[in-house]
Parts: C-alpha cells; structure tokens; sequence
C-alpha cells in the first residue's frame, strides 16, 4: 500500500513543478521577447513483478508478471525559442530580431573588482540613456557627453567588438536590416549619416544549454563551455557564422511579442489539475484502505 501513496505523491510533486512553470509562462504573456518554459518528465523507476505461478490458469493469455511504477519526475525545463508576433512600435530604438538571434548585453556583477558579464536577450526595447560616472567607469568609457542605447534596466547594448554603441547626444538613429546602427542630425536619415557600429548578434545553436538569469536575460552557465570554441557551439556570433542557412534580421520599430499562447497554455492547465486530482484521489484511495486494514479484528 505504501507503494501506492509513494507513487501519487512523487508525481503530484511533479505536477506542482508544471503548474509553476506555467503559472510564469502566464505570467509573462506580454513580456516583451519572452520565451515560454516546457517542461519534460520520466519515470523515477518500474519494477517488473512476478507473480505466483498459481495464477496460471488455462486460456490465460497474458503473461505472468506486471510493471510497478514509482512515479515521474521532472527531468528537464528547455525555453522553446520560437518566434514571437511583431508589433509595430514605430519607436526607432525598439528593436526586433527576425530568425534564431540574440541581442548582447552588459550586465555589471554588482562587485566592482568584477568585470561585467555578457548576457542575451530577446527584448529589444531600447532607449538612449546618459551615463553617470559611475556607469561610465565600470565600462571603461572615458567619454560621457554621447548618448548610448540601453535596455530599461540599464544593461547596454554591445557592438561585435562587446562596446557600448554610442550616439550623439543630438543625434537620432537608424538601424539597418544587418544591425549596421547609423546616426544622423537632419530630417533624412540618408543624408550625412554616421556608422556608429553593427550590432553583435549572436546565433542560437544550441539553446538547451542557455540559462535564464531573470530580466527576461539568458546565460550559458560556468562549466558548461570549458573554451572559447565550446561556447561558439552554443551561441555562435553572426559575423563568424559562414553556414547560416536561415538569414537574421533585425526590425527597427518593432519589438517581438511573448511566444505564449494563452488558449495553449489553459489546455495544458486543465490537464496538468486533472493529473493532480486524479494523484489526489489515489492518496485518499491508500490512506483508506491503509486505516481498514488496521481496523480489522482478528
């Protein structure tokens, strides 16, 4: 009877750990760039049980013998990084990426003896920010009168060489198709433009091994790329990548929609409680016959 009420409750934990993953995905449904969490499960173990041999009957056709199940587990949560709805901003320092990419970020470590981390993200909602002392040490950015494109926690956007692309201060901008940004002063965006630098977009290869860090911000953990050919297997930048069969684009004024779907993710709710319930019930079933079976009289 034990094995009965082990087996629910493992795999009502595991449900807990599903409702969880989409409660966040609901939770985020207009997060700009977010990327909805499925999780996968498997069994924690089966035994093969035999039974006695007085259960062979005549014209029995099943074999001698059942499978016990312990429950399953949640054995891995992958992002799914499909491609978000477009919507039209008409903001020229929203960003959007058509295809596999990742926008560059600086993040500071919050150490200042640390250097700043290069995270990834989808959302590309910018802004031009003014650099404070502070900030513009920890870049190690000696000019502060120009302006620079950052998302709205602060972290800024890197070029292909990892620097903050700056703009200035009166300056508007104009982004091409592959993320060359151009800065320019009068009413046409053609006339007297200056290169300011090209966006470093990097291409997901293998996005299973990327970690989110919060801040719709995504990591490859320490110890999972050992080198720097390691880690270009995972996230390879798009100016080395000479295979790209599926071209990245990048959309000014656009910014890309969370790719949760709300009708898809209600269904699996209502699966995922009637899993729960029915673990539910198989405890209560135990737990009743487990209080007969000691209320027996000899």
């Amino acid at each position: 009877m034990n094995h009965s009420m082990i087996n629910a409750m493992v795999s009502m934990n595991s449900m807990q750990q599903k409702l969880d993953i989409l409660a966040n995905n609901m939770a985020n449904l207009n997060t700009t760039g977010f990327k909805r969490k499925e999780a996968t499960f498997e069994d924690v173990l089966n035994n093969i049980k035999e039974q006695p041999q007085s259960f062979r009957k005549e014209g029995r056709l099943t074999p001698l013998g059942f499978n016990q199940g312990w429950g399953t587990k949640l054995s891995q949560v992958s992002v799914n990084f499909q491609q978000g709805t477009f919507k039209d901003t008409g903001i020229s320092t929203d960003l959007a990426i058509e295809g596999d990419g990742l926008f560059k970020v600086r993040v500071p470590d919050g150490d200042p003896e640390q250097p700043a981390r290069i995270l990834y993200t989808r959302d590309g909602g910018f802004q031009l920010t003014r650099l404070d002392d502070a900030q513009a040490a920890e870049a190690g950015i000696a000019d502060t009168g120009n302006l620079y494109l950052a998302n709205q926690e602060g972290h800024l956007l890197l070029d292909e060489n990892d620097n903050p692309i700056a703009i200035p201060a009166e300056d508007k901008i104009r982004v091409d198709a592959d993320g060359t940004v151009w800065s320019y002063s009068g009413s046409n965006p053609e006339e007297g433009a200056v290169e300011q630098g090209r966006i470093g977009l990097v291409r997901i290869l293998r996005p299973q091994f990327l970690q989110q860090v919060g801040d719709n911000l995504f990591t490859v953990p320490e110890g999972t790329a050992a080198n720097a050919e390691e880690l270009a297997a995972i996230v390879r930048p798009i100016a080395q990548d000479t295979a790209l069969d599926k071209p990245i684009s990048v959309k000014q004024g656009f910014l890309e929609q969370s790719n949760v779907n709300l009708a898809d993710e209600m269904t699996e709710l209502m699966m995922v409680q009637r899993a729960f319930q029915l673990g539910s019930r198989a405890l209560t079933s135990a737990d009743t016959m487990m209080g007969l079976a000691n209320n027996l009289r000899g």
